[in-house]
Order: structure tokens, then C-alpha cells, then sequence
């Protein structure tokens, strides 16, 4: 962690300074020290960045740099496009927010803090998926997903949502590059018979190798809205032969990146 000292000792200093009253960009300084924390951390595992934000933040003897600093790093990995560095704005939110060591600046500023922690609390990287309970388009019940000798794709959508009808014509092209057994589970979060038979039909069965499974839940019998948090749609989840949670919340270009990677696993298993 030497390569951190000079940033941590600037980060000292900025708070310091920035403890005094407050002026025009009293932050800035301190912000643009953030940033180059981010880079200096990016490698690090989970564990480390949370040990070393819950440091920063807890030297902030001041509460509004407190909640600043804290709110800061909460947002920064709130939206990051890392795969699997949600969690580290999961660990900022149970531990300062939610606690009350820091306060948001406004009731919707909470609103949205709560949000992302249900929406993200069962379903981060490495986790077990959780299984629930659907319906078939015939009205039986399936529990998805299983955990078996198949990885496996979970595919929220609505037929209403402009941008799942966008991904589903992209949807083909991709499953065609699967060259492994695969069940792909296309869930429509809507309850209208007819728009769910139309979409049925526009995903198709594009390769072989892919099991494609229509579900739903047309009486909100299940914890599925909880268990995945799909606000909104679409919502993609990659999950492994045991059950692990490979990623999450994918376009369709990091689907495919995937695909291809578990391809490569596949094809060095067949080699050996």
C-alpha cells in the first residue's frame, strides 16, 4: 500500500483544511484527491477498499466532510461499471448510512440509498442466486434457477420496455456464439397474456446448445421483485453450474463477453 501514502497524507491535509468555514469549492481539492484514491485502489480485492474507506471516512472529524466524503465514495461505486465493485457501496451504505454515522442531504437522497441497497443486497458477485418460484406459460410452477452441470442466463424484461425489445433482436446473434449447454430463463415481469406470447415468439430458439425457458409471474406469487430487485427492466444475470452469481445487471455486449469466456473454459476442459 506504499503507492497510497502520498494520497492518504494529501487526503489528511485536505480534510484538515477543509474542517474550517466553508467557502466556494471548499470541496473540489478534496474531490480531486478522491479520484486518484479510486485509480490507486482499482486493483485492490473488496475487502481492502472498504478497510481503507471506512478509515478515510472515519478521520473526517468534521460531519459535513464526513458526509460528504462518505456520500462521495457511495455514489462513485454506486454507479461504477466494475462488475462486482457494487459492493463496496453496499458496505459504504450499511456502515455509514444506514447506521446513521452519516446523514443524507435530503429524505430523497435516503429514498435512493435505500433503493440501491435492496436492489443489490442478495444479488452481488459471488453470491449464491436466489431461487424462485415462477410460472410456465401453461400455468405449472418452476423454481430457477437450478443448480446443476449447466451454467445458466436470467432475462428480466417487460414487452412494454423499448430497450428489452432492443435487446431481444439482439438476443439471436449473441446465443449463437454459446458453445456450451447452457439454460437461458426469459422472465416477463408484466401479467398481460398476449404481449407475453408475442415476445415468446420474437426470442426463438436460436442454438442448440441453449435450453430456452419462458416464465413469469402473472399473480406476483413470488419474491422476485426482493430477490433480484428488478425496478425496471431489462436486467440480465449470469449464474454458474453451483448456483454463483458470475454477473450481473449486463448489457449485451458484456453478456457476450462472457459467453465467450465460459466458451474458452469449456474448450481447455474438452482439451484436457
Amino acid at each position: 500500500m506504499r503507492r497510497l501514502l502520498p494520497i492518504l497524507l494529501a487526503l489528511g491535509l485536505c480534510l484538515s483544511a477543509a474542517a474550517q468555514p466553508d467557502t466556494t469549492g471548499r470541496y473540489a481539492p478534496l474531490d480531486s484527491l478522491l479520484a486518484q484514491f479510486y485509480g490507486a485502489l482499482e486493483r485492490e480485492e473488496v475487502s481492502v477498499k472498504n478497510s481503507e474507506f471506512d478509515t478515510l471516512i472515519g478521520s473526517c472529524t468534521d460531519s459535513l466532510m464526513r458526509q460528504h466524503v462518505a456520500l462521495s465514495v457511495f455514489d462513485h461505486y454506486r454507479y461504477s461499471r466494475v462488475m462486482g465493485e457494487e459492493a463496496v457501496a453496499l458496505h459504504v451504505y450499511d456502515e455509514w448510512i444506514a447506521s446513521g454515522k452519516v446523514r443524507t442531504r435530503s429524505e430523497f437522497e435516503m429514498f435512493e440509498a435505500e433503493r440501491f441497497a435492496l436492489e443489490n443486497r442478495k444479488t452481488l458477485i459471488g453470491m449464491q442466486a436466489p431461487q424462485v418460484t415462477l410460472r410456465t406459460p401453461c400455468g405449472g410452477r418452476r423454481t430457477v434457477p437450478v443448480p446443476g452441470d449447466r451454467p445458466a442466463v436470467l432475462f428480466f424484461y417487460s414487452p412494454h420496455c423499448a430497450k428489452c425489445r432492443l435487446e431481444t433482436h439482439a438476443l439471436p446473434a449473441v446465443l449463437a456464439e454459446v458453445a456450451f449447454p447452457m439454460d437461458f430463463y426469459a422472465i416477463n415481469v408484466d401479467t398481460d397474456r398476449k404481449d407475453f406470447r408475442a415476445f415468446r415468439k420474437a426470442i426463438g430458439t436460436p442454438n442448440k446448445n441453449v435450453r430456452i425457458t419462458h416464465l413469469w409471474d402473472p399473480k406476483s406469487e413470488s419474491t422476485l421483485l426482493l430477490d433480484y430487485g428488478v425496478f425496471s427492466t431489462p436486467k440480465v444475470f449470469v449464474v454458474w453450474k453451483d448456483g454463483e452469481i458470475l454477473g450481473r445487471r449486463l448489457e449485451m455486449e458484456n453478456l457476450q463477453e462472457i459467453i465467450r469466456y465460459i466458451n474458452m473454459l469449456y474448450g481447455q476442459e474438452k482439451e484436457e
